[in-house]
C-alpha cells in the first residue's frame, strides 16, 4: 500500500501551518510518576479544534479545492471532531457543510459544529448506519463526500506526528488510538518517513474491538459496540482503506475498558490540568495498563492526547471517581 514520504508530508504540513501552529508535547512529572517511565504528552487538544481531526481536514479540503473547484457542498459522517474538522477547512474555503452525527452525540460537539457553520442531521443509531446514511444523500444531492479515512486526511494527521517525532526521536513506543484509523496510519507515516525505529501500537475499546480483532485475524472482523465513554473510538467493522497499513505496519493493538479510560481522564487532569475526552485519554489508558502489568518497563512513551472535547457533565462524573 501507498505510504507519503517526507516531502509530501512536509508539503501537508505547511497547510497546516497556515491555519495553525505546531502543539506541543511535554513531559509531565506527575504523569511520569504515575507511569513509571518518562513519557511525552502529545497536546492535540491544542489544536483550533480541540482535536488532531483538525489537521486532516485542512489538507483534505484545499487539495480537493484544486482537483474539485465546482464543489459546493461537503458532506461528512462523525461522531465530533471529523465533523468539526470538515466544517473549519469548509468555512476556510466558502464552502457548505452538511454533517450527520448518530442519535445520542456528545451535546457539546454538535454544538461544536453547528458554531462552525455546519448543517448537522442526527440519524443512525451508530457511526456506520450515519454514514451510510450520509453516503446516499450525498450521492443524490450530487454533493461531494468526505471520507473518514483518505490519503490527504492522513498526510494532514501525520504533521502531528512529525512534530513529536522530530522533537523526541528517541522515543521506544508509541501508543495511538484507532478509530477509524487515519490516526495511527498517520503515525506510521510518519515514523516511515523519518525511518525511526519507534514502535507503534493501536489502541482501542475494550467495548469496540473490531481493529483488534482484524488485527489478530489478519482481515476484517465485525464486532459489536457498547462504549459509553469512548465514542471516538465506536467503530463496528474497520475502515476497508486504513486496515492494510495496520495489518502491515502496526506493532500490535491493545484493549482498554471504560473504567481505564475514566482512570486516565482522571490522571491526566490531575497530573497536568489538561481535558482529554474519552479515546482523547486512551493511549494514557493503555500506558496505565502496561505499567500495572509489568510490561511496560522504562521505555521512553510517546502518548497523543487525541481530543479534548468531553461534555461538561460527563467529565464532572468522572473526576468524581477514585
Amino acid at each position: 500500500m501507498y505510504l507519503p514520504d517526507l516531502a509530501e508530508l512536509d508539503a501537508a504540513a505547511a497547510t497546516v501551518y497556515a491555519a495553525m501552529p505546531p502543539t506541543p508535547q511535554y513531559s509531565w512529572p506527575l504523569l511520569n510518576a504515575a507511569l513509571g517511565t518518562e513519557a511525552w504528552l502529545k497536546h492535540e487538544n491544542h489544536t483550533p479544534l480541540g482535536a488532531f481531526k483538525a489537521r486532516g481536514g485542512l489538507v483534505y479540503l484545499q487539495r480537493l479545492a484544486a482537483r474539485e473547484p465546482g464543489v459546493r457542498t461537503v458532506v461528512a459522517a462523525t461522531r465530533g471532531n471529523h465533523g468539526q474538522s470538515v466544517a473549519f477547512a469548509a468555512r476556510r474555503h466558502g464552502l457548505e457543510a452538511r454533517i450527520f452525527v448518530p442519535f445520542g452525540n456528545s451535546v457539546e460537539k454538535n454544538a461544536a459544529m453547528r458554531s462552525l457553520g455546519a448543517r448537522l442531521t442526527e440519524v443512525g443509531h451508530d457511526f456506520q448506519a450515519c454514514r451510510q446514511h450520509a453516503q446516499q444523500v450525498a450521492a443524490s444531492e450530487g454533493w461531494h463526500m468526505v471520507p473518514s479515512w483518505h490519503p490527504d486526511l492522513v498526510a494532514g494527521v501525520a504533521s502531528g506526528y512529525l512534530e513529536l517525532l522530530r522533537a523526541q526521536p528517541d522515543l521506544d513506543l508509541l501508543l495511538v488510538p484507532i478509530g477509524q484509523g487515519s490516526g495511527i496510519c498517520a503515525a506510521i507515516a510518519a515514523r516511515q518517513a523519518l525511518r525511526s525505529r519507534v514502535k507503534i501500537v493501536g489502541v482501542v475499546s475494550h467495548h469496540a474491538p473490531a481493529y483488534q480483532r482484524a488485527f489478530r485475524a489478519g482481515h476484517s472482523v465485525e464486532a459489536p459496540v457498547s462504549t459509553v465513554l469512548a465514542d471516538g473510538l465506536a467503530c463496528r467493522q474497520p475502515d476497508p482503506a486504513s486496515l492494510p497499513a495496520i495489518l502491515a505496519y502496526a506493532d500490535d493493538v491493545l484493549a482498554v475498558t471504560d473504567d481505564e479510560v475514566a482512570r486516565a481522564m482522571r490522571l491526566i487532569y490531575r497530573a497536568t490540568h489538561n481535558l482529554a475526552e474519552g479515546a482523547g485519554a486512551a493511549a494514557v489508558a493503555a500506558a496505565m495498563q502496561l505499567s500495572e502489568a509489568g510490561t511496560l518497563g522504562q521505555r521512553r512513551l510517546g502518548l497523543p492526547l487525541t481530543g479534548g472535547n468531553v461534555d461538561a457533565s460527563v467529565f464532572g462524573q468522572i473526576l468524581l471517581g477514585p
